[in-house]
């Protein structure tokens, strides 16, 4: 009898089944292959990935096959993204349907729902603690929903990103409620102790994310007899990712929320899934295996999806989350730059870019493989001040010094600040002072005492908005930022939000100041046009595409920032003054640097020397070619 052919689907599986193989199989027998499970959990796995590209819509099939022949989709110049909290931006999931025009007349061609899977009630860390991955937050809408708004979303282009926690669930996920009652299987999902010798063994050489509201990283439960490792708080339980049946579960998951319509998933918490005795049980080398091994699942049964790895670590432990060494090309798509990020605040509190040039420069590549970064300047979270003591100390600056002054300049006490933020998670043992604050208020516009101090504030954001859209990546705008939107302060009166002065800079988005957008008599309208307008021309200069290489280059003035990509149509050099005074850069200079048309790309005109220098007013941005 003959055998029956092999359906095409069936045929693209085995091709891409075929293409991961070496970036999937040698990770997970490194990982689990002395596992009695590791035989079964190889078949579970493979199943798994069958079935669901078995039930993946034909709609997202066509876009995995467009993405194969099109890989650097993501890193395109036109690729601009916009990151909010559904509820304070649009209430529910179908009233960000309503919004869609609004984020398209910005210029947005990605879009970050903050967690927006079904969370834990009440303080729930801004959503990070999940109990169901399978649902959506009820408070949001449906999962039918949820499918509804994506699609919408790719009808027009925009790719959608939610987060997926990898670390932990929450205390009231299935799982942990099984665990809670004696069930051996759920209760080996988690790091679960009889006694507390394990635990203080461990505890020696961790550190404390929260030392404020969540002290220590163990938690005892008399009530089951077991201490469980909760590195974040005390209803968010760690992942035993040493066990098989947590890749292969999270897998599921994985592959389920791809199949909704979700382009990125944001992978949380990911520096902390391995642990290891003696460690700060962070990055250690296991992480990157799963991770490979996570977005070889990924290419095999929903390759239009790529991974945002989320670490705020260090720059040599950030790099290898974006493929370094025998990973390289093979792990995240996309990562935090961090560093961008700390050192713009940096310079700009200073007027002084010598330490952001020197970190830039040294620690990064000036390219990529398959991966770039999400590049941004304020997101949800605090900002804590990575600058090492080693990198502060090659330009003679001491660096707990630096770190506090510019914790104190940005809370707002240090003499002569423009800033408005507040203080998250002191610790008094450490001396590390984190900080909290909206773009427009860190910039100076909640200070600013008369038009001047207004317009130079938002000077300050617009020259934000345009470095992060030069350097290379994605660019990420946090909602209201594009608004100047200030601090809220409101959260200090909501019991589940007062202990966490994060919230101050994530406020409901104020449509009637977007109502005002075109007014051109505000500090919102300014900057609302002013980044709506450094989208247009990133998107109509493909020169900054994020797989050209990114080049730091001094200019010999402390406050002028100068980077170089090079295109190869020719380089783009784009400067930025981080000083509230005039700066000259030498027209040689300029030349020898590779600007021959004299042209700015982000104004779209001529640009004029003056004596041979190019002038430069305060906080001016230009991308020359």
């Amino acid at each position: 009898m003959a055998k029956a052919p092999t359906k095409p689907d069936d045929q693209i599986l085995q091709l891409r089944m075929a293409r991961s193989a070496p970036d999937l199989w040698p990770m997970l027998e490194e990982l689990y292959g002395a596992h009695p499970r590791y035989a079964a959990f190889r078949k579970d796995l493979e199943k798994a990935l069958k079935d669901a590209w078995k039930d993946r819509p034909a709609d997202l099939k066509l876009l995995d096959l467009q993405r194969d022949l099109e890989p650097d989709w993501f890193q395109r110049a036109d690729m601009a993204g916009y990151v909010f909290y559904i509820d304070r931006f649009a209430g529910t999931l179908t009233g960000v349907l309503d919004k869609l025009d609004y984020l398209e007349e910005l210029g947005i061609k990605y879009v970050h729902f903050m967690p927006c899977l079904k969370p834990r009630p009440g303080d729930s860390d801004g959503g990070y603690s999940v109990m169901d991955y399978r649902s959506i937050n009820p408070d949001y809408g449906t999962l039918d929903d949820f499918k509804a708004v994506s699609a919408q979303l790719r009808a027009r282009g925009i790719s959608l990103c939610i987060d997926l926690v990898l670390n932990h669930t929450a205390k009231e996920h299935e799982w942990a409620l099984a665990a809670t009652q004696g069930d051996a299987w759920a209760q080996g999902l988690y790091h679960m102790f009889d006694s507390p010798d394990l635990p203080d063994a461990y505890s020696k050489t961790l550190v404390e994310v929260f030392p404020d509201n969540a002290p220590g990283n163990f938690t005892h439960y008399p009530a089951f007899g077991k201490w469980v490792w909760t590195t974040f708080n005390e209803h968010q339980w760690d992942l035993n990712w040493a066990n098989p049946d947590v890749f292969l579960e999270i897998t599921k998951i994985m592959l389920h929320l791809a199949n909704t319509g979700v382009d990125v998933l944001r992978l949380d918490a990911v520096a902390f899934m391995w642990k290891r005795m003696g460690t700060r049980c962070q990055s250690e080398p296991e992480v990157h295996m799963l991770l490979q091994a996570l977005r070889a699942c990924s290419r095999i049964a929903a390759p239009a999806v790529i991974h945002l790895e989320e670490a705020i670590v260090s720059p040599q432990e950030m790099l290898p989350y974006l493929g370094r060494g025998k990973h390289d090309g093979r792990e995240g798509n996309l990562a935090y730059h961090n560093s961008l990020m700390v050192h713009f605040w940096g310079a700009l509190a200073t007027r002084d870019t010598r330490l952001m040039s020197h970190v830039l420069a040294t620690h990064f590549p000036d390219r990529l493989t398959n991966a770039t970064y999400a590049t941004y300047i304020r997101c949800h979270d605090d900002i804590g001040w990575a600058v090492t003591d080693e990198d502060a100390a090659a330009l003679h600056i001491s660096g707990p010094a630096h770190r506090t002054f510019l914790s104190d300049f940005y809370e707002g006490g240090f003499p002569g600040s423009f800033a408005q933020g507040v203080l998250f998670q002191v610790n008094e043992e450490t001396g590390d002072k984190r900080i909290s604050g909206s773009f427009a208020s860190l910039a100076g516009l909640e200070k600013a005492q008369d038009d001047h101090d207004r317009e130079t504030a938002v000077q300050r954001i617009l020259m934000g908005h345009a470095l992060i859209a030069a350097f290379g990546g994605i660019p990420l705008i946090y909602m209201g930022d594009e608004l100047a939107m200030l601090n809220d302060y409101s959260y200090r009166d909501q019991p589940d939000h007062a202990h966490d002065s994060r919230w101050v800079h994530r406020p409901k988005m104020d449509w009637a100041l977007a109502a005002t957008r075109h007014s051109g008599n505000s500090a919102a309208s300014h900057c609302f046009l002013g980044t709506q307008h450094i989208l247009a021309r990133r998107r109509a200069t493909p020169g900054l595409h994020a797989a050209h290489p990114t080049k730091i280059v001094q200019t010999g003035l402390d406050p002028v920032f100068a980077v170089q990509r090079q295109a190869p149509t020719g380089p783009i050099l784009c400067l930025f003054n981080f000083s509230n005074h005039w700066q000259h850069v030498s027209g040689a200079w300029l030349q020898a640097h590779g600007v021959t048309h004299w042209h700015d790309e982000l104004s779209d005109e001529i640009v004029t020397l003056h004596g041979d220098h190019l002038a430069l007013p305060p906080y001016a941005r230009v991308w020359l070619t």
